[in-house]
């Protein structure tokens, strides 16, 4: 049974999508974002063991949202936004409908306001 709009690329969306479902990931994406971090670096803020963070990196890792280095004994973890950019496209897919949604939702608020008006004028 062929499974519509399944393919590869989305199969590497699906990845990156339970990447991005963690807000721990989502923190961690956004210190990266200000630049290359190492993992005593990336685990400063959070509440967390540092293994527990390399969990999340190497989840992170895996979807291709980051990529590491080894610079002597440091890994430091890098943004790497070609993944991401993948799932803003096929999210972008999306906006029409729901710009079009909202215009009809509009429309229809428009002419409530109208009725209403008409009614208050009939009292």
């Amino acid at each position: 049974m062929e499974r519509i709009g399944y393919t590869q690329q989305s199969q590497n969306l699906d990845v990156v999508f339970a990447a991005l479902a963690d807000p721990t990931r989502r923190a961690i994406l956004s210190r990266l974002a200000t630049g290359e971090a190492s993992v005593n670096e990336i685990a400063a803020p959070f509440e967390m063991s540092q293994p527990a963070v390399s969990k999340h990196l190497k989840v992170l890792e895996r979807a291709g949202l980051i990529e590491r280095n080894v610079d002597k004994q440091r890994r430091p973890a890098r943004l790497k936004a070609e993944p991401m950019e993948a799932a803003v496209r096929w999210l972008e897919e999306f906006k029409q409908f729901w710009s079009s949604s909202f215009d009809q939702l509009d429309d229809l608020l428009e002419e409530l306001k109208k009725v209403e008006k008409k009614g208050e004028r009939h009292e």
